[in-house]
């Protein structure tokens, strides 16, 4: 099968609370309208809301709630993320459950919004998982995507479709827009860029396709956005070149260059080191003027 039906949710939420059932019913009715959906995203720490303080062990009420939701309606489910407690600290936490209610993976966030998302730790596994049948998908979280190293490696390990829960209510979501059309068209995928709306994001979630050409951009409000993707297009531009053009997987397997940095023992640079503490901005007092 080559095509496939893809819906990125974007919905109105708490910023601190439980969410989960407005986004069963959100579920529940995308699919009666929808039927054709056989996946369904939504946005980062959509569930339980973005305070730390609800973080819970993994499994969790909550996922199987979203576990008994992907198969009563029989699609994979991307439920965004949750805070998960673990005995070695509080991770950002991605869970992809099947359409028979099984969690087949989940992904801590890499590179947590320090110093914003102070007391979060950073995962080190990068995820991917395969529909059968159909290909090959990768997962990420929010500020992970600043980092082209993240969606990179997830190409490189044949993912198709790059599934993007974020949850940004700040001005640079407009930048953020540019770097998912970028990851897209450098790693010859689709990338779902999906963003909350109201307390929880400032919306404008984007879908992009393995040219960097952008199939659909949310509004502010709440959206359903159903999306049929094809598998055999990023196949044949990953074969042919990008507008049959570029060819940049085929040509970042046959560099030469050996990237230096990524092997020094602290990944730092003598420059990187003059750049001082990941810490917030402080207002300057008077004296300093």
């Amino acid at each position: 099968m080559s095509y496939f039906t893809i819906a990125g949710v974007q919905l109105h939420a708490l910023h601190h609370g439980d969410n989960t059932e407005a986004m069963r019913h959100r579920v529940d009715v995308l699919m009666s309208r929808f039927p054709q959906v056989q996946m369904v995203v939504f946005s980062e720490l959509m569930p339980l809301g973005a305070s730390p303080h609800h973080a819970q062990p993994l499994p969790s009420h909550a996922e199987q709630l979203f576990c008994q939701l992907a198969e009563q309606h029989r699609i994979w489910l991307i439920p965004g993320s949750m805070f998960e407690q673990t005995e070695t600290g509080i991770f950002n936490t991605l869970s992809v459950i099947d359409p028979h209610g099984h969690v087949v993976a989940r992904y801590r966030k890499q590179f947590p919004f320090r110093p914003y998302e102070a007391g979060v730790e950073s995962g080190s596994e990068f995820v991917t998982f395969d529909v059968p049948h159909v290909g090959r998908f990768g997962v990420s979280i929010c500020y992970d995507m600043w980092f082209p190293e993240t969606t990179r490696t997830l190409a490189a390990m044949g993912a198709e479709v790059i599934l993007h829960p974020t949850m940004t209510d700040t001005i640079d979501r407009d930048i953020e827009l540019a770097i998912a059309r970028t990851n897209a068209a450098v790693n010859q995928c689709y990338f779902f860029d999906i963003n909350g709306a109201g307390a929880i994001g400032n919306g404008r979630s984007i879908v992009v396709g393995p040219s960097g050409d952008v199939i659909h951009q949310a509004g502010t409000g709440e959206e359903i956005m159903p999306i049929e993707v094809d598998f055999s297009r990023v196949r044949r531009e990953r074969e042919t070149g990008l507008r049959g053009l570029g060819q940049p997987l085929k040509s970042f397997r046959e560099r030469r260059v050996d990237f230096s940095l990524y092997r020094a023992e602290n990944r730092s640079t003598p420059f990187l080191d003059t750049l001082g503490p990941l810490e917030k901005p402080r207002r300057a007092d008077a004296e300093e003027f």
